[in-house]
């Protein structure tokens, strides 16, 4: 798997046409994961050619994701190193110069056909059933009428020459061996017709400059990789080792995409998924260790992570092990830590004191999948919102029932001293009133949705507790004139 004596170095290359994709993320999150238990580099690069699909904020949203979910690098746009520049609109001197260097040694040449020439080729070939291929007709241009038409400023691309009859072996750390025929390869567009270089050119200077050991990348990635070998050769450079992880699908096994749900790191971040359950979520798409244990921190995946572990088929993307992930470490966390995640999803709080804040807290904590459903179901607390007085029926009482029964509840917090308004002696009032009525809910119901103005929330004697004597009977109160 290693190299001798060589310096693991592994990079990820996310490109800022959008904000970073789950899929990236798990991507750098193996590559990080090998080259650390190695005691090798993990590099970020920007791939930024796809200049039409460039997304403001997206570089700034890679790096936001990277931090957030623990992954430090070593060398990158932020923070520098020997081998940059790290993004690659900075470097394009260098792919013109390496494209040259392939004309000269006339293994790629100048193609001067428009897309409307493109696209009827195709379409003939389609036609014929043949394989969709550049037919090479540039290549039988002479220098002459190349200098000319550049002369000319004819728009052109540089492509590169494929070789015929040849057999190209990828030895992948996932997939084992796969054989590729050089007939099934077109002729590579390396320079577009702006003079910006393709992913396939790019991407095999920037690895071999940067001195990448290991190019850990999706699968999809893989029926380029012959292409990336005879680069290499063509530049008398040594092959990097490969590894083609599984793609992330929907449950349906489609490719995961923006149409059927969230896939931008930062929806989760927004929406106060923790890090930890991410990490250990990610880490399980793909990957298995081959024992019962399921639940790793970042310092246990570095001891345990490995590449002949990663499956080859698609890895399905569940919501509901996401969601049971990030319960599991929310109910780890520490009273202070939990008030300090939830500052974003608070609402004003003056009105309230950090222990009435962390009681609130700690009873959504237990029913809820991530941070910002806390903060919705919470809301209540702080604020109560208007409601449809129908929900304050229990089962088929009638309005003058409902009536009765909050100013039952009314009476008993009333009569209940303030200085003796606690959990226990509201549950044990409440309980004994609610027993002489033979059916609980005819009380509680009643009573919590008074209380909370919600169809689902916890029980009446907890919110009582927490908003205290005056607040609750206030609330009581307005049920009451709803009738």
């Amino acid at each position: 798997m290693e190299k001798d004596n060589k310096t693991i170095r592994t990079r990820t290359a996310p490109s800022p046409t959008g904000y970073m994709h789950l899929g990236n993320l798990r991507t750098a999150l193996f590559s990080y994961l090998f080259a650390k238990q190695h005691g090798g580099q993990f590099i970020v690069r920007i791939e930024d050619t796809d200049v039409k699909r460039y997304v403001e904020g997206a570089k700034e949203a890679i790096f936001n994701g990277l931090k957030w979910l623990g992954i430090k690098h070593d060398e990158g746009l932020d923070i520098g190193g020997q081998f940059g520049p790290y993004i690659q609109s900075q470097r394009l001197d260098i792919y013109k110069k390496y494209a040259q260097v392939l004309i000269e040694k006339d293994l790629a040449y100048h193609c001067f056909c428009d897309e409307k020439t493109l696209e009827e080729m195709r379409a003939g070939q389609m036609a014929k059933k043949q394989a969709a291929k550049y037919d090479r007709r540039c290549l039988q241009l002479s220098k002459e009428e190349i200098a000319q038409k550049i002369a000319d400023g004819k728009p052109y691309v540089i492509r590169m020459k494929i070789p015929a009859g040849r057999i190209i072996e990828i030895n992948d750390l996932v997939r084992g061996k796969v054989l590729y025929k050089s007939e099934e390869l077109d002729d590579q567009v390396l320079i577009k017709s702006d003079g910006y270089p393709t992913y396939h050119l790019a991407v095999v200077v920037d690895d071999h400059l940067m001195e990448i050991s290991h190019v850990t990348r999706t699968e999809e990635w893989l029926p380029s990789t012959p292409k990336h070998i005879l680069l290499y050769e063509y530049f008398g450079w040594e092959v990097p080792e490969w590894a083609h992880f599984p793609l992330i699908l929907n449950p349906d096994k489609t490719k995961m995409s923006k149409r059927t749900g969230d896939v931008a790191v930062e929806d989760y971040i927004k929406k106060g998924y923790l890090p930890e359950a991410m990490v250990n979520y990610l880490a399980f798409l793909g990957w298995n260790p081959g024992t019962e244990k399921e639940i790793y921190s970042m310092e246990e995946l570095l001891k345990d992570f490995r590449l002949d572990k990663v499956h080859k088929a698609g890895a399905i993307f569940n919501l509901e092990k996401l969601d049971w992930y990030n319960a599991y470490y929310l109910r780890q966390l520490t009273e202070k830590d939990l008030m300090e995640k939830m500052q974003p999803y608070l609402p004003t709080t003056d009105n309230f004191t950090s222990k009435q804040i962390i009681k609130i807290l700690n009873l959504e904590k237990e029913r809820s999948k991530n941070l910002s459903q806390i903060g919705e179901s919470i809301k209540f607390f702080f604020e109560l919102s208007a409601y449809d007085k129908i929900l304050l029926r229990w089962k088929e009482m009638t309005a003058e029932e409902i009536k009765k029964s909050l100013e039952i509840s009314q009476k008993i917090l009333s009569d209940i001293p303030s200085e003796s308004f606690t959990l226990e002696n509201l549950k044990f009032e409440l309980l004994a009133e609610a027993e002489k009525m033979k059916n609980r809910g005819k009380l509680l119901w009643p009573l919590r949705v008074a209380l909370s103005g919600q169809k689902n929330s916890p029980p009446p004697f907890e919110i009582t507790e927490i908003l205290g004597k005056n607040e609750s009977l206030k609330r009581i109160e307005k049920a009451i004139n709803l009738f």
